[in-house]
């Protein structure tokens, strides 16, 4: 399913962030549409960590203002959060709980009536092929399923946004192009998809890439106009060629 132009679920108009003196995220404006992958990139210390945290309700912006699921980021961040499902390179999962109390407990948390958690594991657990390991600790569990289980997780409650904030560190190139097929279908669901990464190759699957250096955004476009519009050939060489201007590290 292409994008819905006419929904913006993220609408992010001069968010700034400062940090004393320090700003980390300097003025950003744009919008995510429903159903879309957009990739936030940006080196270390860019800002894309810090601006992430002010769209999922984490930390209050110093001034601009943000939207996420229709909710204003400063006044309402509890809706936010409500809203959004998300997942972390850790994969937001407690290693020593069975795969079933896992899903049970994020249900909670993501607000998922009670009485409707019982079936709807079920449903999720034959959905993976995890019925077996429903009673298996999560620490037991391959890397590869351990990723497809929080990512599953974190949708669970049928989220209009999930952020992924780099999800496939650390995992081998089969399993990172598995998941990016997860990930691609739930997109075609409508579940818009705001992801980090550092896999330049993974950029590509995304409808619209957002590169970060120094706090600003550098460049936001599609990945095919982003390489004609620098005359190369790769995401990597794009990213290296922005990246290059930064002046600061560890923001």
């Amino acid at each position: 399913m292409y994008p819905d132009k006419d929904k913006n679920v993220i609408e992010v108009e001069r968010l700034t962030k400062c940090f004393g003196r320090f700003t980390a995220v300097d003025g950003i404006s744009f919008t995510v549409s429903r159903g879309e992958i957009f990739g936030f990139l940006g080196a270390n210390g860019a800002g894309k960590t810090t601006a992430m945290r002010m769209l999922c309700g984490l930390s209050k912006p110093t001034s601009g203002r943000a939207s996420v699921a229709g909710f204003d980021v400063r006044r309402r961040p509890e809706d936010v959060k409500r809203s959004i499902g998300y997942m972390s390179q850790r994969f937001s999962l407690y290693e020593d709980l069975k795969v079933w109390e896992n899903i049970r407990l994020f249900a909670g948390i993501y607000g998922v009536p009670g009485k409707e958690i019982p079936a709807r594991t079920d449903a999720l657990l034959d959905r993976l092929g995890f019925l077996h390991e429903r009673n298996t600790p999560v620490k037991a569990l391959p890397p590869g399923w351990k990723q497809k289980l929080a990512f599953s997780v974190s949708i669970f409650h049928d989220p209009e946004i999930v952020f992924l904030d780099e999800p496939t560190g650390g995992v081998d190139p089969a399993v990172r192009r598995r998941f990016w097929e997860l990930i691609c279908e739930v997109a075609d669901r409508g579940i818009t998809v705001f992801v980090t990464t550092h896999y330049m190759d993974e950029a590509e699957y995304c409808n619209r890439v957002s590169i970060m250096v120094d706090g600003r955004i550098e460049a936001l476009d599609t990945p095919k106009k982003l390489k004609a519009s620098a005359g190369v050939s790769s995401m990597d060489e794009v990213f290296y060629l922005l990246a290059g201007k930064a002046r600061r590290t560890g923001a």
